[in-house]
């Protein structure tokens, strides 16, 4: 880099006329110039400028140097800026990953209104279905809901919300009384997986216990339609719940253990974040308490 470096101040030189001139320009000391310059012959093995105290002209060398490395100078230049202005400036493709119809109305009125705000980003966003997705290097950030601590990986994971959660049964259940978490398993459960473990905090323990499937629905809006039919008991987000409209047709499970919250994390795959990334997180964030909690 330092070859590159040297033939950029030799390009600076000979455009402004001389050393001063170039020194001026440059904002470097004259003498440092000088010995950059003379570097670069050593390092060439011929004289590039003849230098008097009045003038300086090229020598065939330098003639061919200049003619030969300025197009390509300019070039790295340019890719440079672009790089710089890349980093600096809020712009670009912005690929999120976020979970299936996670606040969907709210999130489309936020990427909407950041679009907005940034017009040079381009949002891309896709949803998934599972409770851990994928970690697909071509996203920008993924956004994961999880009760349990995320799984090792190379990714900075950034705690943002809390999620109250309860267990849901039709009006029509006979569950009225207060009950043990353990009593569950004599019911029909409708779970967002195959295998899911629901986890019920027990003083300063995780009590885990292992449903029943009758169905399973990744939609935690079909869960909540199929439990309004009376096919069985959910765990649903209270949000999701609060902002039914038909929320008389259910009731909450009154247990001895309350249901581990739900966890809202944000995945990002370094900490030195590209700026297109860093302003939507700072936006996110600024603009979270319009999440119907």
């Amino acid at each position: 880099m330092q070859s590159i470096d040297n033939l950029s101040l030799f390009l600076s030189i000979v455009e402004s006329g001389s050393l001063t001139a170039a020194a001026k320009a440059l904002g470097l000391p004259k003498s440092k110039l000088s010995r950059r310059l003379a570097f670069l012959e050593r390092e060439i093995g011929s004289q590039l400028l003849v230098r008097t105290t009045r003038s300086q002209q090229l020598t065939e060398t330098g003639e061919q140097l200049f003619r030969a490395c300025k197009p390509h100078v300019e070039a790295l230049k340019a890719v440079e800026a672009s790089i710089s202005d890349f980093i600096s400036l809020p712009k670009g493709k912005l690929k999120i990953l976020l979970p299936l119809e996670f606040f969907n109305q709210v999130m489309a009125e936020l990427i909407t209104e950041f679009a907005l705000l940034y017009p040079n980003i381009s949002v891309h966003c896709q949803h998934y279905s599972q409770e851990i997705p994928e970690h697909d290097l071509t996203f920008d950030l993924i956004f994961v809901l999880h009760e349990q601590s995320l799984p090792q990986s190379n990714w900075i994971a950034k705690p943002l919300l809390s999620f109250p959660q309860a267990i849901y049964a039709s009006v029509k259940s006979k569950l009225v009384k207060r009950i043990q978490a353990q009593q569950l398993l004599a019911h029909n459960c409708i779970l967002s997986q195959e295998n899911q473990q629901w986890l019920f905090r027990d003083s300063k323990n995780t009590l885990v216990i292992e449903p029943k499937t009758f169905m399973v629905l990744s939609s935690p809006e079909m869960r909540l339609a199929a439990v309004k039919r009376d096919l069985g008991i959910a765990k649903l987000p209270e949000y999701l719940i609060n902002s039914d409209k038909d929320n008389d047709l259910i009731k909450r499970v009154m247990l001895e253990n309350s249901p581990v919250a739900q966890q809202l994390s944000v995945l990002y795959q370094s900490r030195s974040i590209a700026k297109k990334t860093r302003v939507f997180l700072d936006f996110f964030q600024s603009n979270i308490g319009c999440l119907p909690l």
